[in-house]
């Protein structure tokens, strides 16, 4: 009788010591990845100037100076100025509000409902996935900008309406990956010896299940962010996204490349702030790949 009560302790405290271990080399391995720490430290940059836009910005973002329209990068104005007078840099720093909130809300929605659809159809399987898969199956039949663009149409040109649409369009992606992930978890034993002690399906999916996709999501939730701001610029591009005056960087984008002869930094220092936060964010997304799944 002690050692069956002896047994199930010592695992449970084995278990304990192996989790910080796990994230301890885990850690070890991504420093050792040089692009992705650069790319970690650019994020974090871009997060403080979101949060402190309205400390460190040298002008405000809808400031217009007509006599200073179309000034070239100067002292005073480091990033030259727009056809406003507007301070370029001022207002790509206020972009990075929108850039990153549309991110981080679009990919909160689609993983919360994508994970979760992907969680009941791996685990449950049978007529559930069917059905759970051939709706994912229809979203994906139609390229995530596309689709993006259709419920913009049908919701109307809102910030708000922006992070819904990029949400809904990228739930199939969260969903297969995770439904794939489960699957491959289902039949190892430690799983069946759950079932078999008497734990529910729902402790089992939440206890056993769970843990093991968080490896794929965290990778899946760094590149989906990357995806969501290009979504997002795209459609401020078009005119569907945040309506101005308020600075996003598809907007200026959009609206540089009609001067992008006379003025052409107009149009290049939003896209390279689009190009390095995506960069960026593809270099986490393939160092945390690496770190959390050393055989690949």
């Amino acid at each position: 009788m002690q050692r069956s009560l002896a047994r199930p302790i010592a695992l449970a405290s084995v278990q304990q010591i192996h989790i910080p271990r796990q994230r301890s080399r885990v850690w070890l391995r991504l420093r050792r990845h040089r692009l992705a720490l650069a790319g970690l430290v650019f994020l974090g940059l871009l997060v403080v100037c979101a949060l402190t836009a309205d400390a460190i910005s040298p002008y405000k973002p809808l400031e217009q100076a007509m006599t200073q329209r179309l000034k070239p990068p100067s002292a005073a104005h480091l990033l030259g100025t727009d056809d406003f007078g507007r301070d370029i840099l001022s207002r790509i720093v206020f972009g990075s509000r929108i850039s990153l909130q549309v991110g981080f809300v679009a990919v909160g929605i689609a993983g919360g409902i994508g994970v979760l659809l992907g969680l009941f159809a791996g685990y449950f399987g049978g007529w559930l996935d069917s059905v759970l898969m051939r709706a994912m199956d229809v979203l994906l039949a139609f390229p995530a900008i596309l689709l993006a663009v259709t419920i913009m149409a049908l919701l109307g040109p809102s910030t708000t309406n922006v992070m819904i649409a990029i949400g809904i369009a990228y739930i199939p992606i969260f969903a297969r990956v995770v439904r794939g992930t489960v699957l491959t978890l289902k039949p190892n034993e430690y799983v069946e010896a759950a079932r078999a002690a008497g734990a529910s399906e729902l402790r089992t999916l939440v206890r056993h299940i769970v843990p093991g996709t968080s490896g794929p999501i965290i990778v899946q939730v760094s590149l989906a962010l990357a995806y969501a701001i290009l979504a997002e610029a795209a459609l401020s591009f078009l005119g569907l996204g945040t309506q101005p005056p308020t600075p996003t960087w598809g907007s200026m984008l959009s609206f540089g490349r009609e001067f992008v002869r006379e003025a052409p930094w107009f149009a290049f220092f939003p896209g390279f702030a689009i190009f390095l936060t995506v960069l960026s964010l593809n270099l986490v997304g393939d160092g945390l790949s690496d770190a959390l799944d050393p055989r690949l």
